[in-house]
């Protein structure tokens, strides 16, 4: 697949258009968006999206359409999860709600700037090393196995104030006098003639921090289903696109979606299985069959991954909202069988 330079400079200047747009027409003014507005502009980045991806299937084949498809869903997938840390954060640092959205629009920058050096450093090594394969693959697999261990629940919520600062938010504090209390949307604010940083900057790094861990996590990934660097940079793009309108959306939902880390992990696990598969087939070290290639090493197609990727997350949300239920169902029956123990005290 060969992309000219001037393909890649018009989807950088879109991208670049679509943030600022974003910026002026709805972070610019601090609102909390409403339900209406977060679903509109939600449906239009994910048209979007799809859009882009039916072109390039016109364009540049069907197999790289599949390749961007299941890159774009896989790290939409993603992004959902480390929504829910992002709202960890939001509620430690006590962000106002009107606030939040600028909060995330940064974070959808910092991380878009993140995924692009990390995407660049992965497309040299995979062109250098072709055993960078097996990093990637047993990476993802005990990324996976870290992620089906972890929970997110309302306990996590509930205790976001008790959480340590992070290094890089320690660091700053260290460096720079800062004030509790919000000052509007500023980033730092004079008092008494003295300069302080706002908390605001504040929970800036701290999603920019995260935003370093999620880029480990998500390149790997992706260069798993496909290794043009183009395909590799627009999934993601399109996938932080929007990003900010879907946190606003699915808020509410994070919490009942207690089975989504455990649908990801399973995915992340499967491409690193597809890569180690992959890096055996194309395997060039001393030390692994004598330097050649893994004849018998299957080679997991793109469309089945996609296929594995979608069923996964739909077992995954049905299962979420089906165990949701039944603890809400469940929680008044609980209450009424307490009650007569109770009344037979007395």
């Amino acid at each position: 697949m060969s992309v000219d330079l001037w393909v890649w400079i018009a989807t950088a200047v879109a991208i670049v258009g679509m943030i600022l747009f974003d910026f002026f027409a709805h972070v610019r003014t601090p609102h909390a968006p409403s339900f209406r507005e977060a679903a509109i502009w939600s449906a239009v980045y994910v048209g979007l999206a799809i859009v882009f991806g039916v072109g390039l299937g016109f364009v540049w084949g069907w197999d790289h359409g599949t390749e961007y498809f299941a890159g774009y869903v896989t790290e939409k997938s993603l992004s959902v999860d480390n929504l829910f840390v992002f709202l960890i954060i939001m509620t430690k640092f006590a962000v106002p709600r009107e606030f939040q959205q600028k909060v995330l629009l940064v974070g959808v920058v910092i991380a878009l700037v993140l995924r692009t050096v990390f995407i660049l450093l992965g497309a040299a090594a995979i062109e250098q090393w072709s055993w960078v394969f097996y990093i990637f693959g047993a990476f993802l697999v005990y990324t996976g196995v870290k992620l089906a261990k972890e929970k997110h629940d309302d306990d996590e919520l509930a205790h976001a104030g008790e959480e340590k600062d992070g290094l890089a938010v320690r660091l700053l504090k260290r460096v720079f006098p800062t004030v509790d209390e919000y000052h509007g949307d500023r980033l730092t604010t004079k008092i008494d003639g003295k300069r302080f940083i706002t908390p605001m900057l504040v929970v800036m790094v701290a999603i920019g921090a995260t935003d370093v861990l999620f880029a480990l996590d998500s390149i790997p990934a992706i260069y798993g289903l496909t290794q043009e660097p183009y395909i590799v940079f627009t999934a993601n793009a399109f996938a932080l696109l929007g990003l900010r309108q879907l946190y606003f959306l699915i808020g509410g939902l994070l919490e009942r979606l207690v089975y989504l880390n455990k649908g990801l992990a399973f995915i992340l696990a499967f491409i690193g299985l597809k890569l180690v598969f992959h890096a055996m087939h194309v395997n060039e070290l001393p030390f692994i069959n004598g330097g050649e290639h893994i004849e018998w090493a299957p080679e997991i197609p793109t469309w089945l991954s996609l296929l594995v990727i979608l069923g996964t997350l739909a077992v995954a949300t049905v299962a979420s909202l089906a165990k949701t239920r039944r603890d809400r169902d469940a929680a008044p029956a609980l209450t009424d069988e307490q009650e007569p123990a109770a009344s037979k005290e007395h």
